[in-house]
Formats: C-alpha cells, sequence, structure tokens
C-alpha cells in the first residue's frame, strides 16, 4: 500500500501520475471536438489570412504583402456595402426580434384561435428561402403586384419596392418580418416558461402589464433574447441569398448568354459585404482580396458578438 502511495506521487512541483493519467483521458474525450475545430474553423482561419497577403486567382499565388489591405481601404463598394449591412443590422435586425417578441406575445394572450394564429405565422418559414425571396419580389412588383394593386383600393399609390433604393432595404425587412415565424415560436416557448405565480405577485404589489414585461418577463426571457439578438445579428452579417435574388429578380436580368448582373440592384443599395465577398473571389478571381474581407466580416461578427454579450451580463448584473 505504501509503495503504491509513493509510485503515484512525486516531486514537489510536478503533477501526479494519477492527475497526468486524468488529464490524458480528458483530452481523449475532448479530441473529437478539438479535431473538429481544428479542421473546420483553425485551418480554415488560418489559410484565410495566410492568403489574404498573396495575390491568389486560383492558379498563381504571389505574395504581395499588405497591398490586399492596402486596396480595401480604397474600394469604394466596401463602403457602400458595409452601410448597407450596418442597416441590416441595426434596423432590421431590431425589427425582427421585436415583431417576433410582439407575435409571440400576442399568441401566448389570446383565448380562441392561438393554434391558428401560431400556424399562419409559422408557415412562410418553411417556404424554401429562395422561392419565398422570389414570390416575396413578384407580390411587391409595382405594376402586377397585388401589394400596390390593395394599396389603390385605398387610395394609395404604391412605391416601386424592389426598384426604388430608397425602398430597397425596408423592403427586404418586410421580407424578414414574413419568414420570422421560427424566431417567434421560440420566443412563444420562452414565454410559456415564465412561471405564472410571477405575474400574480407582480400584480398583487401593483404593477401593470407594462411594469410587468419590463419586471418579470423580460428578465426571465433575457437568455433566449440574448441568443436570438446574437445569431441575428450574425446572420444579418452573413446576408447574401435573399439580397442577391431579389435583385436578381427586381432587375429582369438572367443568366442568359451575353447577359451581365452586377449585385446590388438598384444603385447598389442591396450590396452587402458577403456579396461583395463572393463578387470578388468567384467573378472577379482576386481570391486573396476576397479572404481580407472575410477576415473584416469575421472581426465584425466578433466586434458584435462580444458587444452584445458584455451588455447582457451588465443588464443581468444591475437586475
Amino acid at each position: 500500500m505504501v509503495a503504491h502511495t509513493a509510485a503515484l506521487t512525486t516531486a514537489p512541483g510536478r503533477p501526479s501520475l494519477w492527475r497526468r493519467s486524468e488529464g490524458l483521458r480528458a483530452l481523449v474525450w475532448l479530441s473529437p471536438w478539438l479535431a473538429g475545430v481544428s479542421i473546420f474553423f483553425v485551418y480554415p482561419l488560418l489559410s484565410t489570412v495566410y492568403f489574404s497577403f498573396h495575390r491568389y486567382d486560383m492558379y498563381t499565388l504571389e505574395f504581395v504583402g499588405l497591398d490586399n489591405y492596402r486596396y480595401l481601404l480604397q474600394d469604394p463598394r466596401v463602403a457602400v456595402s458595409a452601410r448597407n449591412t450596418l442597416w441590416l443590422v441595426l434596423i432590421m435586425v431590431p425589427a425582427t426580434v421585436l415583431f417576433s417578441l410582439a407575435l409571440a406575445q400576442l399568441v401566448t394572450r389570446l383565448k380562441a384561435g392561438a393554434g391558428l394564429i401560431r400556424t399562419i405565422f409559422y408557415l412562410p418559414s418553411l417556404v424554401p428561402l429562395a422561392a419565398g425571396t422570389i414570390t416575396f419580389v413578384f407580390l411587391m412588383n409595382p405594376a402586377t403586384g397585388p401589394v400596390n394593386q390593395l394599396l389603390a383600393v385605398f387610395g394609395i399609390s404604391g412605391p416601386d419596392w424592389f426598384g426604388d433604393p430608397a425602398w430597397s432595404k425596408p423592403s427586404l425587412t418586410l421580407l424578414s418580418l414574413w419568414s420570422c415565424g421560427q424566431l417567434a415560436v421560440i420566443f412563444l416557448a420562452a414565454l410559456l416558461d415564465v412561471p405564472r405565480h410571477l405575474y400574480e405577485a407582480a400584480a398583487i404589489d401593483g404593477a401593470g402589464p407594462w411594469r410587468q414585461f419590463r419586471s418579470v418577463t423580460l428578465p426571465m426571457i433575457s437568455p433566449v433574447l440574448m441568443f436570438s439578438l446574437v445569431t441575428n445579428v450574425i446572420y444579418a452579417l452573413q446576408y447574401f441569398s435573399q439580397a442577391m435574388i431579389a435583385s436578381r429578380v427586381a432587375s429582369g436580368v438572367t443568366d442568359s448568354a451575353g447577359s451581365s448582373f452586377s449585385p446590388g440592384y438598384p444603385d447598389e443599395s442591396l450590396l452587402t459585404l458577403p456579396q461583395w465577398l463572393f463578387q470578388a473571389g468567384f467573378r472577379d478571381y482576386a481570391m486573396g482580396y476576397a479572404c481580407v474581407l472575410a477576415l473584416l466580416l469575421f472581426g465584425t461578427s466578433m466586434i458584435f458578438t462580444l458587444i452584445l454579450l458584455r451588455q447582457f451580463r451588465r443588464t443581468g448584473e444591475d437586475a
């Protein structure tokens, strides 16, 4: 027994045999996660950083130092796409989250027909992304779309939704609201999980509906709210398919021979950073510059995520 104990102990300052075996066992259990992170995150990130210092057209590789980064500061489309993407983050994301939360709150207060309302608002989120975007653009067509025809019945002249630069991004926001059923269901589950006795206690103390929402509902659903904001901000920073499809359908340009389409129609109002990254990498074959744009997106996503996490942590401490 003494010999066994002595074998497990080592000189002061050195880990025991038992602790080393536990460390190796933990490393074995973590190895699938470590392999996944290394292959699908660390390696691509390091490769992106490496290629960002090169001129790479998929065939030749030439070291150019900081030339790609210097061009980033001079590229006018970066400023345009960054402003459009920032607009989506600051306007579309809060509008979508607030509308989804309001819709979920409405469903929880309905005495009858809650299931039907929930189904109606959830169905658009089941429509394939491309089909839903194309359908939405046709519905809001200024000449033949039923939306403007319905507005004309009330004497309202509907705008050129996806053809006017002033209305193109608000139209994408309406598309986001139309397909927010999945987020609304998440909020609905969080609201139904709030203990009812907290509302009863708040009502006894004289708290009205707004006070109950601020003091009971928001603190209880804050983790879900944080998750929704973070994921939607990252989604907005990666906004690509809807803007690309809406621009192409609204412009009427096809992929037929002799035709050319530049993303961002109308007047680059729907040009986002992911679209410009795609254009630079897969249309202009400037992969090195596209890697710089990818790093810009990655850094921006990290900054927004850290700001949101810190803000929610501070709010939780104050509460």
